[in-house]
């Protein structure tokens, strides 16, 4: 579904990313993993064309290195970043709303010629909006509210069902656990294993071992930019590359 190959991120002198090459399949889920300063989130910037960097990327078969991020967006790429993004000043609902304008948005001849299509029109863009944020464990007490009112873990899910929008080929998650435990980690973790069972091609940055070795088919290991180890979570485990940079080395 999505492939990367030699890319590198150069800021000046300094090298963020080297040489990093990985791909994901339909229904597979790639971990990323790295101590900080690996250039993890260097890597998702290079990947959806948000800096100036070296190699390829290639989607179903497309070679899209020089597309745009948002016509990225469009073909199906999609990103969602560390920070819970939303409008803060539109409820729950309207955020979704909002990430199907692809579906429903019109331009303002037709709203001001057709009001009565226009209300069917945000009438069925509403229902919608409101299946997908239960489908992404976001339940109805919470769609009117708004997203600095909802708890933090629905806050994370929103910002990932928000990056999902209308639909999504592949989906990139930087630290979609972070912060979260208990029954919240849950419900990420079902979720993940729903999108991937869905077809969906998943690349999750994570910190959290404990959920990555748990959801991740296979996992590409980072240090100061530069892939050291790719395999299964029981291959990375067994790592001694990844022992002494990253888990820590067993004596």
């Amino acid at each position: 579904m999505l492939k990367v190959e030699d890319l590198g991120v150069s800021y000046g002198a300094l090298v963020a990313l080297d040489g990093v090459s990985w791909q994901v399949a339909a229904g597979e889920i790639l971990g990323i993993i790295g101590p900080n300063g690996a250039g993890k989130s260097s890597c998702y910037d290079a990947v959806t064309h948000l800096v100036r960097r070296r190699g390829k990327v290639v989607l179903l078969g497309e070679d899209v290195t020089a597309v745009p991020p948002d016509r990225l967006a469009e073909r199906g790429l999609k990103r969602a970043f560390q920070q819970n993004a939303s409008f803060h000043d539109l409820t729950v609902l309207e955020n979704m709303v909002v990430m199907l304008h692809d579906r429903y948005g019109t331009g303002l001849l037709p709203s001001i010629a057709l009001p009565f299509q226009e209300a069917r029109r945000r009438r069925r863009a509403m229902e919608e909006a409101a299946q997908r944020l239960v489908r992404f464990g976001i339940p109805a007490e919470f769609h009117d509210l708004k997203p600095g009112s909802v708890p933090y873990g629905t806050q994370r899910m929103l910002s990932i069902a928000l990056a999902y929008g209308s639909g999504a080929k592949a989906l990139l998650l930087d630290e979609p656990a972070a912060g979260l435990g208990g029954a919240d980690m849950n419900r990420l973790i079902s979720l993940l294993r729903d999108l991937k069972a869905e077809g969906l091609a998943l690349v999750v940055i994570e910190h959290h071992m404990d959920l990555i070795m748990s959801v991740a088919d296979r996992i590409v290991v980072l240090e100061q930019g530069r892939p050291i180890a790719s395999g299964t979570p029981k291959e990375i485990q067994a790592d001694p590359r990844v022992l002494e940079a990253y888990l820590g080395r067993v004596q």
